[in-house]
């Protein structure tokens, strides 16, 4: 008959596994040499490719490609919404542009104008109730 210490399950040494967190920890560090930078160092076209690369894939292609990469789901998620974000910002030309500089301008012009129409249309008004007080210029009374 053999003995535990003759198989090799059995003679296994308990004492020397690392605990999860060692192995957790070592698995992190391995990824992010392996990546070259943290997540949090992607470049935006980095992102953006991560996002097309994932957004072809089924569900569980996409957990080994996460894996792989070192990613969560909650990074490509991140990384989805700031492409979308980027994707749907208004486009305002830059303060010291030609574009900015005619925009004031033509705001500027629009204002004065305005403010002539109303004073052109308070004149008018009060015309019409002097006329309707006094009677009409041309009248005799």
């Amino acid at each position: 008959m053999a003995s535990p210490a003759d198989h090799p399950v059995m003679s296994v040494n308990l004492g020397a596994t690392p605990s999860i967190v060692e192995v957790v920890a070592r698995s992190k560090r391995q990824r992010a040499v392996q990546r070259g930078k943290r997540v949090s160092e992607w470049s935006a076209e980095e992102k953006l490719q991560a996002v097309v690369e994932a957004a072809s894939l089924t569900e569980a292609e996409l957990g080994a490609w996460l894996r792989q990469k070192g990613l969560r789901e909650e990074d490509l998620t991140r990384f989805r919404a700031d492409a979308l974000t980027g994707l749907t910002a208004s486009k305002k030309p830059r303060a010291g542009s030609a574009e900015q500089k005619r925009i004031k301008e033509l705001e500027r012009d629009l204002k004065r104008k305005d403010a002539a129409l109303a004073e052109a249309a308070a004149v008018l008004v009060l015309r019409k109730k002097a006329a309707a007080l006094w009677g009409e210029e041309g009248e005799d009374t």
